[in-house]
């Protein structure tokens, strides 16, 4: 079914076929039976494919990482398809429009993604709203999705500021979401990806860390870290997950490296990378980070899953749980179903 509308998709801009896909998805799932036969279509229930993780119990081990739905608007659709869970944001404490378009650009012959799209969203407040909203009415087919919220900080709060815009997202979003990432790697806000260094990121944490202690229930808190670092600084993440004693790594965010791309033109276009051309990278990373501290800690595997064999190249590195996001677009729905399939097909 997909891949006979994909073509035609793909002949558009890919923002605005991005919102034009997202408004229908929710019109069909509005439709009488329209959600049903979403689920019959696209999910796949099976009790074996359940995983605890940090203390959370995954319905299965395939999510929907953070850059989709920014403010979540389509959870419940999005559930409906099958995933696992589902990464809301990145948000930030207040709305901002990001940078200027155009900023997302197709790579088919790659089958990756260019995005410097700069956190554009609407704000903490709506987005726990629409979170809450989504928990009271979700159907009891959508039981036990798990839902994460990506955090960061705005554009304009210089760094040295960044870990309040961070709290103030975090006590927002407390009481809605199952866990939260902190997006330090996204290199698409000036300086972002500064807060990755040793000092600065041992701070972001531990004060995140001590805020959760104060509540009685805590939440887990995981880093998202970007493909680009070098092996010294990959030693220094584990070092940090270790002593902050924060609840794992989402390994990798888009990369700046675009050398492996086919158009000449497209290796100029700013922003981050996704798709096929991030595979071998971020699994490397995920292997690197799961030897090097005995997987001691969980690791999300995200980047350039376009299927099943990539899914599970990610699990049998050392990653929990994967997410899917150019590989979503690119191959459709029917992913995660191929994926969660191949899982129960090992076992």
């Amino acid at each position: 079914m997909y891949s006979l509308i994909k073509p035609i998709l793909f002949r558009f801009d890919p923002e605005n076929i991005h919102y034009f896909v997202t408004r229908n998805l929710k019109r069909f799932n509005r439709f009488p039976g329209g959600a049903a036969l979403s689920r019959a279509v696209w999910d796949l229930k099976d009790q074996r494919l359940q995983k605890e993780v940090f203390g959370l119990k995954f319905i299965n081990p395939v999510g929907l990482a953070a850059g989709f739905d920014k403010n979540g608007e389509v959870i419940s659709e999005l559930a409906n398809m099958g995933f696992g869970f589902i990464e809301v944001g990145t948000v930030t404490p207040l709305p901002q429009p990001g940078n200027p378009k155009p900023r997302m650009f197709r790579s088919p012959a790659d089958k990756a993604l260019i995005n410097r799209m700069g956190f554009n969203n609407l704000g903490v407040d709506v987005v726990a709203e629409r979170i809450a909203a989504y928990r009271k009415k979700a159907s009891p087919a959508q039981k036990g999705l798990l839902i994460g919220g990506n955090i960061g900080k705005n554009k304009n709060t210089p760094n040295e500021d960044a870990t309040s815009d961070y709290i103030k997202c975090f006590d927002r979003l407390f009481d809605v979401v199952d866990y939260f990432v902190v997006n330090v790697s996204s290199p698409n806000t000036p300086g972002l990806r500064a807060l990755q260094e040793k000092e600065p990121l041992m701070e972001l944490l531990n004060t995140l860390q001590q805020r959760n202690r104060k509540n009685d229930i805590s939440k887990p808190i995981l880093l998202k870290i970007a493909p680009d670092l070098t092996n010294e600084q990959l030693d220094d993440i584990v070092e940090i997950v270790q002593q902050t004693k924060i609840a794992g790594v989402i390994a990798t965010n888009t990369t700046i490296d675009k050398s492996s791309l086919s158009n000449p033109k497209l290796k100029e276009e700013a922003g981050g990378l996704s798709g096929v051309p991030l595979t071998k990278r971020s699994t490397e990373v995920i292997r690197y980070l799961a030897d090097k501290s005995n997987r001691s800690f969980p690791i999300i595997g995200v980047g350039g899953i376009h299927s099943e064999e990539d899914a599970i190249e990610k699990l049998e590195a050392g990653a929990s749980l994967i997410q899917l996001y150019t590989g979503f677009i690119y191959e459709g729905p029917g992913l995660i179903k191929k994926i969660n399939k191949k899982i129960l097909s090992l076992m």
